[in-house]
């Protein structure tokens, strides 16, 4: 058989899979598109009509069917400076100890990777009985907004941890030596050269930590409390809005409407918060790249 036959069947193969690539890859993103707009769309519906900023700014009043969401927004908002005020210092000091030290590939690094794989799959149960075990029996500090947010620091420490890893494991290993070659101490290459460059990694891991905080119920839970009124300190019990949304849909009936237009509050804080972030690390990367 002539060789530009054969070549033509091969090149005919390639492009047929190439186009069933594309199609498959534009299929599941369309797929996911509008799950993604029918969820959205279903919430907008049902709870649009009761949000305004009377729900925003009011307290609960009969057990939930009437007033609005002004201390679960403050108890959430507290709940979640404690874990990531906790959780990124020692992710960050966790990864740069992981990456860029002598022992990096060894045991040490080998069971820490390990153990954080594990502590990412724990389900979120299990980490409100040992938060109510640890935080708040042992150390004294009951069902409280602090126990609630050293809780969620520890939840979300692996993904803050991995995604630091990998974002300063992903710099060019030139860049070290050629700071090395300048005289440049480790902590002003991280601080001027390492950092920077994770920027994006440490952003999309914040952001991970912050939506899975924000959406977490069952450690809060056990962790801080139920109590639906505005908190006056840390040490007070505070009940987030995911535990909010919960307890209206499966505890008290006539509350679903109030149940949907937070759900709704809560999806579109969490589109928002994911767009100021893309938005902070596109702007971080292309200051990086005009400035290199």
């Amino acid at each position: 058989m002539p060789d530009g036959i054969i070549s033509d069947k091969s090149s005919s193969a390639t492009a047929v899979r190439d186009s069933f690539l594309h199609a498959a890859i534009w299929g599941m993103a369309i797929v996911m598109a509008g799950v993604f707009s029918w969820f959205l769309g279903d919430l907008f519906m049902r709870g649009a009509a009761g949000l305004d900023w009377s729900f925003l700014t009011s307290s609960p009043r009969n057990a939930g069917r009437g007033g609005g969401i002004a201390p679960m927004l403050v108890s959430t908002a507290a709940i979640l400076a404690v874990a990531i005020c906790i959780a990124a210092p020692l992710a960050l000091a966790t990864a740069i100890l992981l990456s860029e030290f002598s022992f990096t590939g060894g045991p040490f690094a080998k069971w820490t990777g390990l153990s954080l794989d594990v502590l990412a799959g724990v389900p979120s149960i299990v980490f409100g009985l040992f938060g109510y075990a640890f935080f708040g029996v042992w150390l004294g500090l009951g069902f409280s907004i602090l126990s609630g947010g050293l809780t969620l620091a520890c939840m979300i420490l692996p993904i803050l941890i991995r995604t630091a890893e990998q974002g300063l494991r992903a710099a060019p290993l030139e860049w070290r030596h050629g700071a090395a070659a300048l005289g440049m101490s480790k902590a002003t290459v991280l601080r001027r050269i390492l950092i920077p460059a994770a920027a994006p990694a440490l952003t999309a891991g914040l952001v991970l930590g912050i939506g899975r905080a924000m959406a977490e119920t069952a450690a809060l839970i056990h962790t801080s409390g139920y109590v639906d009124r505005m908190p006056a300190s840390l040490l007070d019990s505070g009940r987030a809005l995911s535990v909010h949304i919960y307890d209206l849909s499966m505890n008290v009936a006539g509350g679903d409407r109030n149940a949907y237009a937070a759900a709704l509050f809560l999806v579109i804080s969490l589109i928002l918060i994911n767009g100021a972030a893309l938005w902070l690390a596109d702007r971080t990367f292309r200051k990086r790249i005009t400035t290199a």
